[in-house]
């Protein structure tokens, strides 16, 4: 199993988490409770490039955090999601819910 880095990097409007690797169910109660406390203050922008495999669990937490982001007025972005997390999106049909971008640039 392969293991998921997580990097940081603050906007003027959004808080950016880079993750690299698998996004699972074993590696995203790493983040879960930060993204989920992050997006109540604040744009949430998840690099998804890099990501080799995003099942259910993790699935779900993209989906409880853009539930959230509609509760508190804040906005969830997924940037350049990896061809695998693109099948994943289509596979569940929610695919175009998410604010897709490809560059911070265009968070608004």
């Amino acid at each position: 199993m392969e293991q998921l880095t997580v990097t940081k990097k603050t906007g003027s409007d959004y808080q950016l988490f880079v993750l690299s690797g698998d996004f699972n169910a074993y590696t995203a109660q790493n983040i879960q409770s930060e993204i989920y406390a992050t997006i109540e203050k604040t744009n949430v922008v998840i690099d998804l490039a890099n990501v080799n495999v995003l099942d259910a669990a993790a699935m779900g937490i993209v989906m409880a955090t853009h539930n959230d982001a509609e509760e508190y007025g804040t906005k969830l972005y997924l940037l350049s999601p990896s061809n695998e997390v693109d099948r994943q999106l289509l596979s569940t049909g929610f695919k175009d819910l998410f604010n897709i971008i490809n560059s911070v640039t265009e968070v608004k």
